[in-house]
């Protein structure tokens, strides 16, 4: 008796390759759009202005709901809307309070120049004699 392992009968049956399948690329097919919910979440935490990082994030959830659904049109739609208020929650958040930083700055000169140029007027000096009641 032959008790030798592996015996050729019982060996696995050798596998068949299969043949990569070709991969297709669709050349001119726009890419899904982007929804921005990441910039919509910052700007809703961080520099909500005006509410239009709330807006923004209510349109790029909106974009990635029809993005999911498979409706491409829609969610570029949404998701040109949720960047448009994205940039002007950003410029907003941005630009205002410069702009707010140089009106303070530019009162401030203002008014320490006024006040230079009217010392003399605060500093009178009211004389101790009464030649005034004689």
């Amino acid at each position: 008796m032959d008790t030798s392992y592996p015996r050729e009968d019982y060996l696995p049956a050798p596998s068949h390759k299969r043949e990569p399948s070709p991969t297709v690329l669709a050349v001119g097919a726009s890419p899904t759009p982007r929804d921005h919910l990441v910039w919509s979440i910052f700007n809703t935490i961080y520099m909500n202005f005006c509410c239009l990082g709330f807006v923004a994030l209510a349109f790029s959830v909106k974009a990635r709901d029809r993005k999911v659904a498979g409706d491409v049109e829609a969610a570029r739609r949404f998701s040109s809307k949720a960047r448009c208020y994205n940039t002007l929650a950003t410029a907003g958040s941005v630009v205002l309070p410069l702009l707010l930083a140089a009106l303070l700055i530019t009162g401030v000169i203002h008014l320490s120049k006024l006040a230079q140029e009217s010392v003399g007027f605060f500093t009178y000096q009211f004389s101790g004699s009464d030649d005034e009641d004689k």
